[in-house]
């Protein structure tokens, strides 16, 4: 549920549940006040809706005037015939909105509220009737009045009565009072408790465990998951959006961290391949220097080697240069529609030099018609398969050491094949030699060196023309280097196809 939707209903909530449990609260507590017909006792008329319960409540309003004047029975009843007490006492009770009446014999004395009292005359009960009540009271519905009656007799005989009239419809219970006032509390407090939950449940709660999570990502815990399907609305994606950074930032901070340590497999690799060249060549100046070489043939065979170790150091610091270059994207390409046999049959007489020298075979064969041409750089192609060529040439561990180079026809594509009959590369190692700095525990030795960056390169380079490149092998049979280049095509030569 979004916030606008979830706002909306506190709203209408506020307003609307506290009116109907109010509703719901007044319609029980009338019903406490309801008609009663086993709770009669004393009450006349026979037509009443307020309980014995609610009346005892209304005549507390009067208690305190009532027990007084029924005292004053005993004490001197003629009290009753002196208005001016009379006035005092009604004064006194019309602030509980009741007055009274005094009748002698059957004749009205006096009467505290003339035009309310107009009705009631008749009805009053007779001498007597509120002889032994402890409180005289009796309630009349269709004029809505509690009457108290006190009985008196005067010193020459006469006979009387005193009314409290108390207007029912102009005093609420203070019973009634409490309740409503405390419902209406408990309403308040039971719909600001449901709202309350429902809004922490809703919006606080999320928060927080998202105030949480971006504390751990401070932290540079990255593990800390929130779960955006037990949300909705803007919640949902926000958690949604701090997934996404978090598992951004997860990425983002293992690639750093696993480039740091391809850094420092790097230098070390570097460190030890130089090390060995440097310390040949120290050898060799040192034999120089110190007349170890003492003919011309001597001298000339140092000199020679130390060129050697020269050009090993300076392949070296090239791919660690090119490396730079390709991680930072930064590979310089210069695209030719070139001829495939052309520029591989000038590639294998280049290669076919080396390899004689190192008294390797070299066996080529080019199934491809003579007028396929693809899209690629000479140069960055030609350091695709030198580093191929170079690298079997190093692991080849045969006395006769051969190497076959062949061009595939793939329809829209061309396959070189590079095979060798080197020591070959073991099942679990053949999926990772693509990537950087990752050499087979053969390799690290300081007679076949290596920088682990070499297939990187070549992968790099045959990806960014568009290829794919793998590998097969067999423990000690040799390696098979496979890449495909797509072919390059005429826009008519398309069309008429």
């Amino acid at each position: 549920m979004n916030l606008k939707k979830r706002l909306t209903i506190t709203f209408i909530t506020i307003i609307f549940l506290p009116v109907i449990l109010t509703a719901v609260a007044f319609l029980w507590i009338g019903g406490i006040v309801s008609y009663k017909p086993d709770e009669q006792g004393g009450i006349i008329d026979g037509k009443y809706d307020i309980s014995f319960e609610a009346i005892s409540a209304i005549t507390e309003l009067t208690d305190e005037t009532f027990y007084e004047l029924q005292s004053q029975v005993s004490i001197d009843p003629e009290r009753f015939m002196n208005r001016e007490y009379l006035e005092e006492v009604n004064d006194k009770l019309r602030e509980t909105s009741s007055f009274i009446i005094v009748r002698t014999e059957d004749a009205i004395y006096y009467t505290g509220d003339e035009e309310a009292s107009q009705n009631l005359y008749d009805k009053l009960p007779g001498y007597g009737f509120g002889n032994g009540k402890e409180d005289g009271g009796y309630l009349y519905k269709r004029l809505r009045k509690l009457v108290k009656q006190i009985d008196f007799e005067l010193p020459d005989g006469k006979q009387g009565s005193l009314f409290i009239v108390t207007q029912v419809n102009n005093v609420v219970s203070s019973h009634i009072v409490i309740n409503l006032f405390v419902a209406i509390v408990a309403i308040l407090i039971f719909t600001s408790v449901m709202l309350t939950r429902w809004i922490n449940k809703g919006v606080f709660y999320p928060i927080r465990q998202l105030n949480k999570a971006m504390h751990s990502i401070a932290d540079g815990n990255f593990e800390y998951a929130l779960q955006a399907e037990e949300n909705t609305g803007e919640i949902r994606e926000l958690f949604q959006s701090y997934e996404d950074m978090r598992l951004k930032l997860k990425e983002s901070t293992e690639e750093k961290l696993q480039n740091e340590k391809q850094n420092r497999e790097l230098i070390t690799n570097i460190s030890h391949d130089l090390k060995t060249p440097i310390t040949a060549i120290k050898g060799y100046v040192e034999g120089i220097m110190d007349g170890v070489a003492d003919t011309q043939e001597k001298i000339n065979k140092y000199i020679k080697t130390i060129y050697t170790k020269t050009n090993e150091m300076d392949r070296l610091i090239n791919e660690l240069t090119y490396y730079s270059g390709i991680d930072s994207n930064r590979i310089p390409y210069n695209f030719h529609r070139i001829n495939v046999s052309e520029y591989f049959n000038d590639c294998v007489e280049d290669v076919g030099l080396d390899l004689e020298s190192k008294n390797i075979q070299l066996n080529y064969s080019n199934l491809l018609p003579q007028d396929t041409r693809i899209i690629a750089d000479p140069e960055q192609l030609k350091k695709v398969i030198n580093n191929i060529v170079g690298n079997s040439i190093k692991y080849i561990d045969k006395e006769k050491g051969v190497i076959d180079i062949r061009l595939l026809d793939e329809v829209d594509s061309i396959r070189v094949e590079i095979e060798d009959n080197g020591k070959g590369i073991e099942a679990k190692d053949l999926g990772k030699i693509f990537e950087r700095f990752y050499r087979t525990d053969a390799s690290r030795n300081s007679s076949q060196g290596g920088s682990g960056i070499g297939l990187s390169i070549v992968k790099k380079i045959i990806e960014d023309h568009g290829g794919y490149i793998w590998a097969t092998s067999k423990v000690g049979e040799g390696t098979c280097m496979h890449f495909v280049i797509r072919k390059y095509k005429e826009m008519g030569e398309n069309e008429n196809e």
